[in-house]
């Protein structure tokens, strides 16, 4: 079974998931919630809720923010992380992007980049503050997992507010503050970051991960990332994105009988 302690397992497990999953994706138990008054949403998200009819004692707090052009719904149907939570007891919080065009978050303005400072990911932050209150779940084990847009919301997520989340799993995105605007563009796209163009030591990249919460000295959440075919780009979110540094883990999580040991790109950012 999947273990919630500690917390680098229990993530650990849940991104590991995401690449065995077998083709069919089985239905969850009970359907998406729409949540309008979570708090402050200075860029209206959308937030989604899945809440198994089992809970675990203070359960844990899984986001999944979706792809470009993708949906909450798409990310609920599109995986078995909902079905697990049946199985496991943790609550999933599903956010929808606001920006038509392209369904993309905005990991781009200085607001979302900015602990406190507004659009998505305080959005998204003030979820899970209502998850937190409403269902006294455990704020020692918030987790974000996402893909490409998701990925990079994930990232934001975790370099912009260490205090809320414990760990998370960024698969294909790109380091925090790649696509940072000079201005307070919203979801603005970056040919040279998606590319791999950008090139900044693991400092550099240390830098500007800290300077989203200036003063800040306390947990810094770990991430876990797979390796991409894109080898510049991945380098960049994994070997420099976050100013890591690395430590072989010994974690190994159980999922369905099966150890999946030798997890050891986790990083600290």
């Amino acid at each position: 079974m999947v273990s919630f302690k500690p917390s680098l397992r229990a993530v650990a497990a849940l991104a590991t998931t995401f690449t065995i999953l077998p083709t069919t994706v089985f239905a969850a138990a009970n359907s998406l919630k729409l949540v309008s008054n979570f708090g402050y949403n200075p860029s209206n998200v959308s937030m989604y809720l899945y809440v198994p009819s089992k809970l675990a004692p203070n359960p844990p707090i899984f986001v999944n923010p979706h792809w470009c052009h993708g949906t909450a719904q798409d990310a609920f149907a599109g995986t078995q992380f909902a079905t697990l939570a049946d199985t496991y007891g943790y609550i999933m919080i599903f956010p929808s992007s606001p920006h038509t065009a392209d369904n993309c978050w905005d990991v781009s303005s200085q607001q979302t980049l900015t602990h406190n400072g507004g659009s998505d990911s305080l959005a998204i932050v003030n979820m899970v503050k209502y998850v937190l209150k409403t269902y006294k779940a455990d704020a020692n084990r918030v987790f974000s997992m996402g893909t490409s847009s998701g990925a990079m919301m994930t990232n934001v997520l975790l370099g912009a507010y260490p205090d809320v989340f414990a760990a998370g799993s960024a698969w294909a995105g790109v380091a925090f503050g790649c696509f940072a605007a000079n201005s307070s563009a919203v979801d603005l796209w970056s040919n040279d970051c998606a590319t791999g163009t950008i090139i900044k030591s693991g400092a550099q990249w240390k830098s500007i991960v800290h300077a989203a919460y200036p003063g800040y000295s306390g947990f810094r959440p770990k991430i876990y990332d797979t390796v991409s075919a894109e080898l510049a780009r991945r380098d960049q979110g994994v070997d420099g994105g976050v100013g890591a540094e690395y430590y072989a883990g010994e974690y190994v999580a159980e999922l369905a009988g099966s150890e999946l040991d030798d997890l050891d790109v986790w990083e600290q950012v």
